[in-house]
């Protein structure tokens, strides 16, 4: 990798990085939600890497697969439920309660007062 692309790379991890940090206690968010928000859409494996080389300091088990599948297995797959049940978060079987317990980055918007007045009309 050349001195750019190291920087880049670099840039992107700490972009990833610092959504995983904005996750709260008892709420989760995909891989593919974290890249997203760091304005890296199409990029959740690259979210695993970031994780992988961070070194601690993130809350890394509230980030998991698409749909509330914990990916990683043994072990570690174990301590990312026990975690994830000691903050609150719910499991429908072997997935996450997404309906409940997903984080959303970006808020939703609020119909206009005119825009209801329209919807009520017809």
């Amino acid at each position: 990798m050349r001195g750019a692309e190291k920087a880049s790379a670099a840039n992107m991890f700490a972009a990833m990085l610092r959504q995983v940090s904005r996750v709260p206690r008892g709420k989760v968010a995909t891989y593919g939600d974290i890249a997203y928000a760091a304005g890296f859409p199409g990029a959740a494996r690259q979210v695993a890497w970031a994780l992988h080389g961070c070194g601690g300091g993130v809350p890394w088990h509230r980030i998991i697969g698409a749909g509330g599948a914990i990916l990683l297995t043994g072990e570690h797959g174990f301590e990312q439920r026990l975690r994830l049940q000691a903050e609150g978060v719910g499991f429908l079987g072997m997935k996450v309660n997404m309906a409940v317990h997903r984080h959303s980055f970006f808020p939703k918007k609020r119909q206009s007062a005119a825009r209801k007045c329209k919807r009520r009309r017809r």
